[in-house]
C-alpha cells in the first residue's frame, strides 16, 4: 500500500496522511504546512533559507550533497578537422600552415611594401589631378570696393 505524502511549503519536508494544516490565503493559494511551528514561522515572515532546519536552507548551503554526487558526464571533444574557406581551398590552406616562418615573414612584407606604393602612387595622381584644376580655374579677380569709409 503507497501512501501518497505531500510537501510542507515552508520547511519541504514531507507530510504523511492525516497531519498538516491547510492555509489558504484570500487570493485562493494554499498552502499546506506540517505543523503549526512551520504555519507561525511563515505567518512571521521568516524566510526558511535562513533556518537551518528546513530544506531550502539544507539546498542553498550544500548540505545533502552525498545522494546528489554523481559522476558527471564527460563531453567527448570533437576532433578539429580542416575544411576549405569560402574564397580559398583546403589545398593553398595547407600549404600555408606548412610553410617556414621566414617565408611567411617575407611574403608578408613584400604584400606590405606593394600596398604601401599602390597607395603612395594614388596619392601622386591625386596631388597632379589637384595642380591641374587649380591651373585650369585661376582665381577671378576681385571686385575692388571701396572699403569702409
Amino acid at each position: 500500500m503507497v501512501l501518497k505524502t505531500t510537501l510542507c511549503r515552508f520547511s519541504g519536508l514531507r507530510i504523511w496522511p492525516g497531519r498538516g494544516m491547510l492555509f489558504i490565503r484570500t487570493d485562493n493559494q494554499q498552502y499546506l504546512f506540517l505543523n503549526k511551528k512551520c504555519k507561525s514561522l511563515y505567518h512571521n515572515r521568516l524566510r526558511p533559507a535562513k533556518l537551518a532546519w528546513t530544506t531550502t536552507y539544507r539546498k542553498s548551503h550544500k548540505k545533502d550533497q552525498v545522494a546528489e554526487v554523481a559522476r558527471k558526464k564527460r563531453r567527448t571533444g570533437g576532433k578539429a578537422t580542416a575544411r576549405a574557406i569560402v574564397g580559398v581551398s583546403l589545398e593553398v590552406i595547407n600549404k600555408k600552415r606548412t610553410e617556414k616562418p621566414e617565408v611567411r615573414q617575407a611574403s608578408r612584407e613584400a604584400a606590405i611594401r606593394e600596398i604601401k606604393e599602390r597607395a603612395k602612387k594614388a596619392k601622386s595622381d591625386k596631388a597632379k589631378q589637384s595642380k591641374a584644376a587649380a591651373a585650369k580655374s585661376a582665381p577671378a579677380p576681385k571686385a575692388v570696393g571701396r572699403g569702409k569709409r
